[in-house]
């Protein structure tokens, strides 16, 4: 426990753990893998029958499982270094024996044949011992590091359910209250056996002026230091929010935890420059020196993220009561976890008994759960002032509530176990719970910074806490704090270097190991592929192929074609250099096969579809085409889908594979050579050739229409109103062929009118019946007397007949006589 506290103050201090500490272990790795020039396996054995015989006992103390935990450790990467020894002559002779073939199964082999073979058998033999047997050894150290750590783990779980006395009960209070009166006597003893020897008086009397000194210096700086770098600090800080200030003014602001931890540091000087400070009272001053930091740090780290001020961004939505309530309960966390630690100090310095040590520090978790619950409520409220509506609910809101409920749920849970007399399983709920508080206050300060320090290098002063890069600061800083995070909840370092030398040594799958130096190289090797790649592509695009008579639609499939092509070549040269055996994988490959092959048809069948539509190009970029019933320009093929664009400017994203089984159109394909055809009505009784002349002229006369073939009309029907004629046409750009439509009606129009031929309008016969009905029905007759008999009267066309009733004709109109023809 004290150790974790003094790396906890450590890493909040300096703000740069997870980099240290991931440095750290990637050279002590480093340094174990290298292998020896040979293990002596003798010592070896002998380790070994040791940690066996302790194992099997299971009565050695925790501190001497872990320092035999650590040297099996060691001899385990002692032995995976050996593992991959002679693997390149290993190679050679295996390459050797393939090029060999197989025994004959039948018959005699050539007698030079088999003695190479046996030759190259017994060598791959010997190369493979000192092999095999690192990797026996190998095995059977892990199995024995495994048990020790299963024992530690089981002790720890031991010691969190022990039930010990409870501080509820009135009979430990005074073994509690006798417990710290004797250990400041012990002080106060020591400094009045001092102050009895002449020698020491004297000494003192001496020394006493600097003491004064230094001990005013000291108290001045821890009572007013904080006050003195909070003013420079406002003074730095203006009304305007600017990056640089920011992030001058938070450097500035770490003097609230330097300047008094000085004044500390002087302060203790002073006592012990007077010679009244012996052994009890110097390793009460070595505990208080890190409590005080934590308070310092605690308190910060509170002021940082409850700012007084309204013009920053606030690291947390709150109103200015609940960010003076959380500055307050933040400097009061931290000043119960350094009480919390100075008393367990305490505790191990004067041998405090078990009922003691729990009735001491009851109040103190009864305390930090009040404190604890408090903050969850003000987590509670930054989580509904910032998810106010369902759509900004996001996932860090319902995270938040999570944890402040999480937060609540220990508050309560840990006094009670502790009232219980679960004081251990109470402490490892409530201590971590408080520190990990403290440690997301400090990774939100270091997002904060990076966040300005992003603003600050892009000038973009509308503020980026949303944008992609410091997300992704946020959540590698994130990655990086979880084994902090580990440690505060009871891990152990041996753990975490376990989890760490399994992840550098990698796991085998399919007899091939995977390890971040494969993932490395093939992340290196194939991002250089794809930059040559792209660079390639960007020359022919740009500098080759406009040099070329080849049209854009062939020039652009080229490309393509190249990329596809190094793209694949980047990934087997990556797999390659990774040292993957691509035959290893082909039966994965197989079962993923079938799996597309019935899982992912429609996207295989688009796929291949593209690379048809590639090669064999039926339609290029920038074609005109109709592909089932739209029409639009091509602007991009790619393997799964083609994109057109329509003539009213929308996308159109079609699958490749209806280019390849459909009907398609392309207008433009070859050549932009098209027809036009424009249709022309006139009225009947007009001089067809005189039609057809004029036509003619203005067909010729178009600039866009070419003079051979020559246009021509046709007078196709006699229509049901109309003579129909048509002019059809070939234009040397069918991209303008609503144009050429539109400017060949205006001049229809304008010569027409000239010459006066008529358009006609559509024509309409109305034909009634029983009209003789519909007169004797107008005349005299009442609804009573009605017969019931209605006339029907039909609006016919060419085509049909429309049924209408009486009460569609006008009031007084009435039929004609004769057949019922009224026009």
């Amino acid at each position: 426990m004290t150790r974790l506290f003094r790396c906890l103050a450590l890493l909040l201090v300096l703000g740069i753990a997870p980099a240290v500490v991931s440095v750290g272990l990637t050279s002590v790795a480093a340094i174990a893998q290298q292998p020896p020039s040979g293990p002596d396996y003798e010592a070896w054995e002998r380790t070994a029958a040791r940690a066996e015989e302790t194992i099997e006992a299971s009565r050695a103390s925790t501190s001497a499982l872990e320092d035999l935990r650590r040297q099996l450790a060691e001899w385990r990467d002692v032995f995976f270094a050996l593992q991959n020894l002679n693997s390149d002559a290993i190679a050679t002779a295996k390459a050797q024996l393939e090029a060999l073939g197989p025994v004959p199964e039948a018959g005699s082999e050539d007698p030079e044949i088999a003695n190479q073979r046996e030759k190259l058998n017994t060598e791959l033999a010997r190369l493979r011992a000192p092999q095999q047997r690192a990797e026996a050894a190998y095995s059977r150290a892990s199995g024995m590091i495994h048990s020790v750590d299963r024992i530690i783990r089981e002790r720890q779980t031991a010691e969190l359910l022990e039930l010990g006395p409870s501080p509820l009960n009135p009979m430990h209070w005074p073994e509690g209250l006798n417990a710290l009166y004797f250990t400041f006597e012990n002080v106060r003893t020591e400094v009045a056996k001092s102050l009895q020897s002449d020698i020491q008086r004297q000494e003192t009397r001496s020394t006493l002026p600097v003491a004064i000194l230094l001990g005013l210096i000291g108290l001045v700086l821890i009572v007013r230091g904080r006050y003195w770098v909070e003013l420079l600090v406002r003074m730095i800080m203006s009304r305007e929010s600017l990056s640089v200030r920011w992030i001058v003014t938070l450097v500035v602001s770490v003097g609230e935890i330097v300047v008094p931890y000085i004044g500390f540091v002087a302060l203790t000087e002073a006592f012990h420059i007077t010679g009244l400070v012996g052994f009890y009272g110097g390793l009460m001053l070595e505990a208080l020196a890190p409590a005080f930091l934590i308070f310092l740090v605690s308190r910060w780290l509170a002021l940082r993220c409850f700012p007084r001020s309204d013009t920053l961004r606030l690291p947390l939505v709150l109103n200015p009561e609940d960010r003076r309530a959380g500055r307050l309960y933040g400097g009061a966390l931290g000043f119960v976890i350094s009480v919390f630690y100075f008393t367990t100090q305490l505790a191990e310095l004067s041998d405090w008994s078990v009922a003691a040590t729990n009735v001491i520090l009851f109040p103190v978790i009864v305390i930090a759960g009040l404190l604890l619950a408090r903050l969850a409520r003000i987590l509670t409220k930054h989580s509904h002032a910032s998810g106010e509506s369902e759509e900004h609910d996001t996932y860090r809101n319902r995270l938040t509530r999570l944890l402040a409920r999480a937060l609540f749920l220990l508050a309560v849970l840990s006094p009670v176990l502790a009232a219980i007399g679960y004081f251990k399983a109470a402490t490892a709920t409530m201590l971590p719970s408080l520190l990990s508080l403290l440690l997301l206050a400090a990774l939100l300060v270091l997002q904060r910074m990076i966040s300005e320090v992003y603003v600050l290098l892009t000038r973009h002063r509308g503020g980026t806490p949303d944008e992609l890069f410091p997300v992704l600061a946020g959540f590698g800083m994130m990655i990086l704090s979880l084994p902090l995070f580990a440690l505060i909840w009871g891990a152990r370092v041996a753990d975490l270097s376990e989890m760490w030398g399994q992840f550098t040594r990698g796991f085998t799958v399919g007899g091939f190991t995977l390890s971040p130096t494969v993932f490395l190289t093939l992340a290196i090797v194939f991002t250089l592929g794809l930059v040559l790649t792209r660079l390639l592509q960007g020359t022919l695009r740009n500098t080759v192929l406009p040099k070329t008579k080849m049209d854009p639609g062939g020039a652009n499939a080229l490309v393509a074609g190249v990329g596809y092509l190094g793209i694949f070549l980047a990934a087997v040269i990556a797999i390659t250099s990774a040292g993957i055996d691509l035959s290893s994988i082909a039966l994965v490959a197989g079962a993923l096969s079938v799996g597309i092959g019935f899982g992912l048809q429609n996207i295989v069948s688009n796929f291949v579809s593209g690379i048809i539509l590639l090669i064999e190009r039926p339609i290029s970029q920038g074609d005109w085409i109709e592909v089932g019933g739209q029409h639009g320009t091509v602007k991009e093929i790619s393997v799964r889908s083609t994109r057109i664009e329509t003539f009213d400017r929308s996308d159109l994203i079609i699958p490749n594979a209806d280019f390849v089984s459909g009907t398609v159109t392309n207008y433009t394909r070859g050549n932009t050579v098209g027809r036009v055809i424009v249709p022309v009505g006139v009225a009947y009784g007009s001089d067809t050739r005189k039609v057809e002349g004029i036509l003619q002229e203005i067909g010729e006369a178009h600039p866009m229409v070419l003079a051979n073939p020559a246009p021509y009309v046709v007078f196709r029907r006699f229509g049901p109103d109309s003579l129909d004629f048509e002019i059809r046409a070939i234009l040397r750009d069918v991209n303008w062929v609503l144009n050429v439509h539109s400017e060949m009606n205006h001049e229809i129009a304008r010569r027409f009118a000239e010459e006066g031929i008529e358009i006609p309008f559509a024509q309409r016969d109305i034909w009634l019946r029983n009209p003789e009905v519909l007169g004797q029905a107008r005349g005299s007759a009442t609804p009573e007397e009605d017969t019931g008999s209605t006339p029907d009267v039909q609006v016919r066309d060419r085509k049909g007949a429309a049924h209408i009733t009486e009460e569609d004709l006008e009031d007084g109109a009435t039929p004609q006589d004769g057949d019922g023809d009224g026009r």
